[in-house]
């Protein structure tokens, strides 16, 4: 288990950073200079693989200790999915990287086209960065409102240093329409965090490449991102227990994952569940509602309509 560092208090900004464009750049803790680290080039392979670890082990107590504010955010984006809207996530470079990856994940393991990635520069921006991009707020709020944002939708704008004008102008269009907005950052008192309604401040400290956020930011960044979507289709019933049964089986892997899960979640052999699941067309919830309620799939599938997809209201257990 790696020892966690943690980063030296003292740290100076190295003014060679400094933008002339945005002279606070050189302030944000992400842009700091670990003056710990200059001989960071001359250390061995060995060396340099313990310290980027140990430094990666502080991006999740970073979100260790926003536990209650990320608590407090999926709650939330949980009330305007149950409405019917969407979980949005919007950022550039890193960020917006980290935010449609994780969105990309959510329909073949919680069966959802309901989580959405928006990048600056657009989706061409995942395989070749354009950070220009990142500078344009209007752009920001373009995107989303040609999303049709409303409401009933929340949205998650993500930003290492706190103050991508992009990521501002998308959040603020969002809460001008009265979507719930959530901000993740990894600098104290960042911008981005007075502009929405659940900020998520994820300070782990400068990086051990100075300025650059996908290291231990972008870890973090990850990880919440992950807690987020993975919590908020837990409370939508979207798991039984801590089985994958909205999963879309569209591969053979896929498939056998689908017969195990039934297996599992039933005690019934692999034969039962294998036809359990020819019964309901591949649907997991309703094999699993078939076998324990010993009922017909289309019975099953009634019950699940009735609980909202929930196997266990289904199965009259909430």
């Amino acid at each position: 288990m790696p020892s966690i560092q943690p980063a030296p208090k003292d740290a100076e900004p190295d003014m060679d950073q400094r933008d002339v464009n945005h002279p606070d750049l050189a302030s944000l803790v992400t842009e700091r200079h670990r003056t710990d680290l200059a001989d960071l080039d001359l250390r061995s392979t060995a060396d340099l693989v313990t310290l980027m670890a140990d430094d990666q082990a502080l991006a999740v107590a970073a979100v260790n200790a926003n536990g209650d504010r990320i608590a407090a955010a999926i709650d939330a984006i949980v009330e305007r999915l149950r409405r019917g809207g969407r979980l949005i996530y919007t950022g550039a470079g890193t960020a917006g990287r980290m935010g449609v990856l994780d969105a990309a994940e959510c329909p073949p393991t919680f069966n959802t086209d309901r989580v959405v990635g928006v990048m600056a520069g657009s989706a061409a921006a995942l395989e070749r960065s354009r950070e220009a991009a990142e500078d344009d707020a209007a752009a920001g709020a373009a995107d989303l409102a040609a999303l049709a944002v409303s409401g009933d939708d929340a949205v998650v704008g993500i930003a290492a240093s706190g103050r991508t004008p992009y990521t501002i102008g998308a959040v603020r269009h969002a809460a001008s329409v009265g979507a719930v907005t959530v901000g993740i950052s990894s600098n104290p008192s960042a911008e981005l965090s007075g502009v929405v309604d659940h900020p998520i401040e994820l300070v782990s400290g400068p990086e051990v490449i100075t300025g650059s956020t996908r290291l231990k930011a972008g870890t973090a960044q990850k990880v919440v991102l992950n807690i987020i979507s993975t919590v908020a289709m837990v409370r939508l019933g979207k798991t039984f227990g801590n089985l994958m049964v909205d999963m879309r089986a569209t591969n053979a892997k896929l498939r056998d994952r689908a017969r195990r899960i039934v297996v599992t979640a039933t005690g019934a052999s692999p034969e039962s569940a294998a036809t359990a699941l020819d019964a309901s067309g591949g649907d997991v919830k309703a094999a699993i509602v078939s076998l324990l309620a010993g009922v017909d799939a289309d019975t099953a599938i009634d019950l699940l309509g009735a609980a909202d997809g929930d196997v266990r209201a289904a199965l009259g257990q909430r």
